[in-house]
């Protein structure tokens, strides 16, 4: 979850606490990692990285690489297509996931797993026609990110289960372009740090590149501490207007009732959770990537649980529970590879312009073109802050310039008009 949706009086909290003979600082009372039941990040990624392997007609994974100032990230991208290579096909459905962003939410990566073992037939669905699924599944390309912040998640693994940042202390899901910066009355950098600027964190410089350069029809970003779906915006307390935003509504309330047995909250993050959240990733892929449906899941959350007993307040820790979160909802998100198509037409695609900024334009519309073969060309991302500040520069200077030229002819203009006209005969007069 982005962050924690219970809030307690602290008196209050100590009041239950003493009368349970529970002490605040008992470590005792936080539910350590599970071992049994979760995969470690290192543990994870082999088995991911095997499935792979195993099943080349279908998958494939590439790991990219960014650096910071020192801080240096990295993230695996495991795309599928039946039928093996990803091709440019431009009809077909594009989905793009996202688990794992904050680091103490370890279940959203096992659900990555066991939906990237059912797309490999290693797994199966329950009451799932294979046949009808593989129909469905024809003509769409799904990038999955199963760890989009490996650097945090560690950091969890080691012993800092409420961790939700990344290795440097931002939390991802503020430091996105959209609403950046903004910060509520009860902000906790502990929690929210933004970071230093919109995309100052590598991870989310490479989650940008990848949603522009994919431009999926659907965006899914994977949190727990909660039960919701949730669909634009975080940063208001609204949902875009017209059919667009009737759809995604449509397709939630169907999730909700076939998967989520009406449990789950439904609407814009902003509007449900009870405090705006600025910078995230799901604004930014819907109002700058203009992708039609993009959605942000909470997949589990204890709320009867301590907000110190983070492991627990995040993470199913029993294995009826594990087991049930993990069939609900990759099931949930099978419903959504089958009606996801169904839900789009010309009228809510991406067809329509779209005016962006200088930053949005250097910052994603180059980071991938097609050649006049067809082919995907990466345009070298280096320099990339230098080659803005030296634009902004030029046109500083481009306007300096005209105010300069502007200023010199109407002095000119002035100096002509002013020059005294002699009379003729040579006379002159005192004024």
């Amino acid at each position: 979850m982005r962050r924690h949706a219970i809030f307690f009086l602290p008196s209050l909290l100590l009041f239950f606490l003493v009368h349970a003979g529970t002490n605040p600082s008992d470590s005792s009372s936080i539910t350590p990692i599970n071992w049994d039941l979760y995969h470690s990040s290192d543990d994870l990624m082999e088995q991911i990285h095997s499935l792979v392997h195993r099943h080349p007609d279908k998958l494939s994974i590439e790991l990219i690489k960014a650096g910071n100032k020192g801080y240096n990230a990295e993230l695996n991208v495991v795309t599928y297509y039946r039928g093996g290579r990803e091709t440019d096909d431009r009809s077909n459905f594009r989905i793009l996931l996202t688990f794992g962003q904050h680091g103490r939410e370890l279940i959203t990566s096992e659900l990555a797993f066991r939906i990237l073992s059912i797309l490999s037939e290693e797994q199966f669905l329950p009451k799932t026609n294979g046949v009808t699924l593989n129909n469905t599944l024809d003509k769409v390309v799904i990038k999955l990110v199963p760890i989009e912040n490996l650097n945090g998640r560690k950091r969890v693994e080691a012993g800092d289960l409420c961790e939700r940042r990344n290795g440097r202390g931002v939390d991802l899901n503020r430091n996105w372009g959209v609403d950046w910066g903004k910060k509520e009355k009860d902000y906790d950098p502990s929690e929210e740090n933004p970071g230093t600027g919109p995309f100052s964190e590598p991870e989310t410089q490479i989650m940008r590149k990848l949603a522009i350069s994919f431009d999926p029809d659907v965006w899914i970003n994977v949190h727990s501490g909660m039960e919701a779906l949730f669909m634009p915006y975080d940063h208001k307390n609204v949902t875009p207007e017209g059919l667009p935003s009737q759809k995604m509504r449509t397709l939630l309330e169907k999730l909700n009732k076939f998967h989520c047995h009406n449990r789950c909250m439904i609407g814009s993050g902003g509007g449900s959770v009870g405090y705006l959240a600025h910078g995230t990733a799901t604004d930014y892929i819907y109002d700058v990537v203009k992708t039609p449906m993009a959605f942000t899941f909470e997949i589990f959350g204890d709320s009867q649980t301590s907000s110190r007993d983070c492991f627990k307040m995040f993470n199913p820790v029993d294995l009826p529970n594990f087991k049930r979160v993990l069939n609900d909802w990759s099931a949930a998100f099978f419903t959504i590879f089958k009606l996801g198509p169904l839900q789009l037409d010309e009228n809510s695609s991406k067809a329509a312009d779209k005016w962006v900024s200088i930053d949005e334009y250097l910052d994603g519309y180059l980071v991938e073109r097609k050649s006049r073969y067809g082919k995907n060309m990466e345009v070298i991302d280096v320099g990339m802050q230098e080659i803005k500040t030296y634009f902004r520069l030029f046109l500083l200077s481009s306007v300096l310039l005209m105010f300069m030229f502007c200023s010199r002819i109407a002095k000119s203009k002035y100096g002509r008009n002013s020059i005294p006209v002699m009379p003729i005969g040579g006379s002159s007069h005192s004024v």
